[in-house]
C-alpha cells in the first residue's frame, strides 16, 4: 500500500492561484511551496480574471482556490462569492487580505480561510495543508 493510500489525505492537489499581478501570484506560490506539509504535494494554476478562474474550475480539479482579495476589476472576495453561489461543490477558498479587519466581509463571501498580505510563509503552508487535509479538497487523479 502506498503512502497515498494509507492516509487518504496525502497526495498531489491542484492549487487555483488568482490575481491580476503576476508578482502577487508568485509570492502565494512560494509562500506556499510545492510541499506545504508532510505527504502534501501541490501543483498550481495561475489564473489572472474571473473568467480563467471559471475556466479552471470547470475543466480542471481544482483542490483549493487562493484569491487575491485586492485584485481588480474583479477582487478574490467578489469571486469567492460567485464560486459559492454558482458551483454545487465548490473547491475551498483561501482569500489574501490587505487588512486584518476585512476579515468580516471574507465571512459574508463564505471563504474558508483568510490570510493577510505580506504572507508568511509558516502560516500560508499551515492554512495550505489544513484546507487540504481537511477532506473538501479534491487529491488529483493520475490517469
Amino acid at each position: 500500500m502506498s503512502s497515498g493510500e494509507s492516509n487518504p489525505q496525502a497526495g498531489t492537489y491542484t492549487v487555483l492561484l488568482y490575481s491580476d499581478d503576476p508578482k502577487v501570484r508568485d509570492h502565494m506560490r512560494l509562500a506556499i511551496g510545492t510541499r506545504p506539509a508532510p505527504g502534501l504535494t501541490v501543483e498550481f494554476a495561475d489564473a489572472a480574471s474571473w473568467e480563467e478562474c471559471r475556466r479552471l474550475v470547470d475543466d480542471y480539479e481544482i483542490s483549493l482556490m487562493v484569491l487575491d482579495g485586492e485584485a481588480t476589476p474583479a477582487g478574490g472576495l467578489g469571486i469567492a462569492r460567485q464560486v459559492k453561489d454558482e458551483y454545487k461543490t465548490p473547491p475551498p477558498v483561501i482569500v489574501v487580505i490587505a487588512r486584518a479587519a476585512d476579515r468580516w466581509l471574507a465571512a459574508f463571501a463564505e471563504v474558508d480561510a483568510t490570510l493577510v498580505h505580506p504572507l508568511d510563509p509558516v502560516e500560508t503552508g499551515r492554512a495550505v495543508a489544513a484546507m487540504l487535509r481537511s477532506g473538501k479538497a479534491p487529491q488529483v487523479t493520475s490517469a
